[in-house]
C-alpha cells in the first residue's frame, strides 16, 4: 500500500444512485460490496466497462486454468506494489491450488527454485510484460510447450489487466476491505 488514506473515497450506500446501485447490487447480494467497487462506483460508465473485461479475465472464458491465472495476477500485483491486489489475491489464489509456500515464491520472482516448467514460464513472462510491455521470443516459446496460442493471449489480457487494477488501486489510495492484514513486504505507506 503506497497511502494511509484513499484519495478517492468508496462510496456509501447512502451516496449510491439509481445507477451506482445497480452496478453493485450483484456483490451486495452475495456479500460486502469491497473497496475496490465502491471507489469505482464514482465512475459508473467506466466501472462498467471496467466489470466487463474484469469479469472475461475471472470467468472461464480466460482459458489459462485458475492456478495459473492466479500466478500471473500475484506476481503482476506484488511487481507493481499493491497491497489490496496482493491480499485480496492471496486468498484466491490458495483456493485455486497454489500453496502458501508458492504464494511466498511467488515474490522472488522466476529465477526462485520453486519455479519449474509452465509455472517458471508465467512467472517469467509476467516479468517481462511488466518491465518490458513484451514477452521475449525464448519466454514465448517456453510458454508455448505449455499452453495454447489462446491460452498464450490470455497471460497477456490477465497481466495488462492487473497492471491497470494495481495502477488504480495505488494511485485511488484504496485500502484494505475490513479483516485483511497487509503483507509487510508491501506496506510503502510514508515511505
Amino acid at each position: 500500500m503506497r497511502l494511509r488514506e484513499p484519495r478517492i473515497k468508496p462510496a456509501t450506500d447512502a451516496e449510491l444512485d439509481e445507477d451506482q446501485k445497480e452496478l453493485v447490487r450483484p456483490m451486495a447480494e452475495t456479500g460486502p460490496v469491497l473497496n475496490i467497487f465502491r471507489t469505482l462506483v464514482r465512475a459508473p460508465k467506466a466501472m462498467r466497462g471496467f466489470m466487463g473485461w474484469g469479469n472475461y479475465v475471472l470467468s472461464r472464458r480466460n482459458e489459462l486454468p485458475a492456478r495459473e491465472r492466479e500466478i500471473v495476477i500475484l506476481r503482476i500485483g506484488y511487481l507493481c506494489r499493491s497491497g489490496y491486489e496482493w491480499t485480496q489475491h492471496v486468498a484466491i489464489g490458495l483456493r485455486a491450488g497454489l500453496t502458501a509456500e508458492e504464494i511466498e515464491a511467488i515474490k522472488g520472482g522466476p529465477s526462485a527454485a520453486t519455479w519449474k516448467g509452465a509455472d517458471k514460464a508465467l512467472m517469467q513472462a509476467s516479468d517481462e510484460l511488466h518491465h518490458d510491455q513484451f514477452i521475449a521470443p525464448g519466454t514465448w516459446s517456453a510458454l508455448k510447450e505449455h499452453f495454447s496460442d489462446k491460452q498464450c493471449m490470455d497471460v497477456v489480457f490477465t497481466a495488462g489487466q492487473y497492471t491497470q487494477v494495481s495502477m488504480m488501486l495505488n494511485t485511488f489510495g484504496v485500502q484494505l476491505d475490513e479483516g485483511l492484514q497487509l503483507d509487510p513486504d508491501l506496506d510503502l505507506r510514508g515511505k
